[in-house]
């Protein structure tokens, strides 16, 4: 599995506009209106004659993020994907996450904590024992480093507690 590209995340957004406005049941002038193009440009979207902007793209998730069509293209958190693929790696604390039921293989568990592959986007994350997501990041590597920093924080802590 390649990491998702922001090329290719326009590309499947744009190709679901029309079921996603569907989904919603509105018209193309409510949802032009919603995401912030003219309508002449949303009919274009829908007919594949161009592809949404990047901006229109991180609108259409954000807005929609709890859309069905949505939740079963990307996933369970757009916005994790679209923070990946804007920062490359995002290391501060985040929110408590579902535990990677749905989108989520566990590649590794060490302590308290799991690292997680995105089965669609491939991307990475490590999440604590009560499903918190601690780091997430495009580089498997980087996910490496990070865990091991976690673990050592945790055991200076330890230590300083004695």
């Amino acid at each position: 599995m390649t990491l998702m590209t922001k090329e290719q995340l326009i590309e499947l957004v744009s190709s679901r506009m029309r079921l996603l406005r569907s989904e919603y049941n509105f018209s193309q002038d409510k949802m032009a209106e919603i995401i912030g193009v003219s309508k002449k440009t949303l009919v274009q979207i829908e007919k594949d004659r161009i592809l949404a902007s990047w901006s229109t793209v991180v609108a259409v998730l954000g807005i929609f993020r709890e859309s069905e069509i949505i939740k079963m293209t990307i996933g369970e958190d757009p916005l994790e994907i679209v923070e990946m693929i804007s920062f490359e790696n995002v290391t501060i604390p985040k929110n408590t996450t579902g535990g990677g039921k749905m989108f989520w293989r566990t590649l590794e568990t060490k302590h308290q904590f799991r690292v997680q592959k995105h089965i669609l986007t491939g991307h990475y994350r490590i999440i604590d024992g009560n499903d918190k997501r601690w780091v997430s990041a495009l580089n498997k590597d980087y996910i490496q480093s990070q865990l091991n920093e976690l673990i050592q924080r945790g055991e200076d802590d330890e230590e300083k507690t004695e």
